[in-house]
């Protein structure tokens, strides 16, 4: 019976008896455990006849000793303490009663409610999606934020980046999103953020209406790293729960950058070489297995297809795209990138997205003709502006050389009016393409009469 699939799962992961290790040395972040024949990823439980629990997970052995990576703090470890087996692959306990919620990574309560009910466990590790079991990405996903709507317009399925530096308006602008996605669920991971601005982003930015239909994820920055890596796959286990519903989901995480360097510091403390700046082999790993992790599925024995839209989050370091080894390595594995711009973040332009450096890899797929053209059109417009900015600031642009330039400074305003967007507006994604459509025949009936009074002005000289 199909309902009973879940607990066989459970009891397979179960350990047919007691195990436990001892403590035989601790260094840095890992203990050494001896007699624990245990394998990688499983969760115990350190001094088990203590007063409060201390769990921790298994990732690695040497020397006939498994290193074990706390949860928590390992404050109070002796040598010599208990180390007691859990479960060899671990779970987190998933369900409807986590809308509106805000846990850690093991699933607890961080708002002072009681925990939620009716909860089935759900394997944190799941087998990769089959290639051929995907959905292929057809369906739009308005995010009500007419930069992206417009110029980099997503579909349900898609895994996109918002590449950044600090301070540029990132996370303003996933609250944005969240609260007027079309998406039916939101699963939003805080990874590594700083422990202050949690509750910023759940009251402010978030908001109430946002926080209804969402569950929020938080590992915050003076987490252990084992901690920052459970909440990023908490996350996707509660979103690839809702899918599988048949909902629509839109993961956030903020910040892929803060879970490489999570997978970094255990993969240094148990002896792993570092490759790139610093960054160990099984980095890389790690962010393909979570990143692939999203994405629409097809609908199988009578059971709705759902999907999962992931956006991620990578911090660059100095504002540079090409010398960062995570972002490189990210853009070669998500179907687009957003790239904010500290420049215009502080003209006052907010959202701050550079559209013309940014990219969806399917918004033609998703977007008719018309609106493809209408964009094509104002990204030109842009570029050309861009290309004669400089001169224009200095006085050295001729007016009248070039029809296109012409064209591109007369109607730059209105263009960066499209573009900009308050916090707190909203606009559908119908309203957004006719006003994109509308700029878009003004400028092309404006840049044919310059053409024109251009070959005029040619033909009686």
């Amino acid at each position: 019976m199909s309902w009973l699939t879940p607990y066989r799962a459970r009891v397979a992961r179960a350990l047919a008896g007691r195990v436990v290790g001892r403590v035989s040395a601790v260094r840095g972040l890992t203990l050494w455990v001896a007699d624990l024949p245990l394998p990688v990823g499983s969760l115990v439980r350190v001094r088990p006849d203590g007063e409060t629990d201390q769990f921790g997970q298994i990732v690695g052995f040497d020397a006939g000793c498994a290193a074990v990576m706390l949860l928590g703090t390992g404050v109070g470890v002796r040598v010599g303490d208990g180390v007691e087996g859990v479960q060899t692959d671990q779970t987190a306990r998933v369900g409807d009663a986590l809308l509106g919620r805000c846990v850690d990574g093991l699933g607890r309560p961080i708002d002072g409610a009681p925990a939620p009910a009716g909860c089935l466990a759900r394997t944190l590790d799941p087998p990769p999606l089959g290639a051929l079991k995907r959905e292929p990405i057809r369906q739009r996903l308005a995010t009500g934020v007419r930069s992206i709507d417009l110029f980099n317009t997503l579909g349900r399925g898609q895994r996109i980046g918002i590449f950044a530096g600090p301070g540029v308006g990132k996370s303003t602008l996933l609250g944005q999103i969240s609260r007027h996605t079309e998406a039916e669920v939101c699963v939003i991971a805080l990874i590594g953020e700083r422990g202050r601005e949690v509750r910023e982003f759940v009251e402010d930015t978030l908001g109430e209406e946002g926080l209804r239909r969402s569950v929020v994820v938080v590992a915050t920055g003076d987490e252990p790293p084992l901690m920052r890596l459970r909440a990023a796959k908490f996350a996707c286990a509660a979103a690839e729960h809702f899918r599988d519903q048949g909902k629509h989901v839109l993961l956030v995480m903020d910040s892929l950058t803060r879970f490489a360097h999570a997978q970094r510091q255990v993969g240094l403390s148990v002896g792993e070489p570092p490759a790139t700046k610093g960054y160990t082999p099984s980095v890389f790993s790690a962010l393909g297995l979570l990143l692939e992790r999203a994405g629409a599925v097809s609908a199988a024995d009578g059971t709705p297809g759902g999907s999962v839209t992931g956006l991620y989050t990578v911090l660059v370091e100095g504002d540079d795209l090409r010398d960062d080894p995570i972002s490189d390595a990210v853009r070669g594995i998500l179907d687009g990138h957003v790239v904010l711009s500290r420049d215009l973040a502080q003209r006052g332009h907010f959202p701050a997205v550079d559209v013309l450096d940014s990219v969806s890899r399917v918004a033609d797929r998703v977007t008719d003709e018309t609106h493809q053209a209408a964009r094509r059109q104002l990204a030109r417009l842009l570029a050309e502006h861009r290309r004669v900015e400089e001169l224009v600031e200095v006085g050295a642009y001729v007016a009248g050389s070039n029809p296109q330039a012409d064209v591109a400074i007369e109607s730059i305003a209105r263009i960066d009016a499209l573009l900009c967007q308050g916090v707190h507006e909203h606009e559908t994604y119908e309203d957004a393409s006719r006003a994109m459509l509308t700029l878009a025949v003004q400028t092309g009936e404006a840049l044919r009469r310059r053409i024109g009074q251009q070959r005029a002005t040619r033909e009686a000289a």
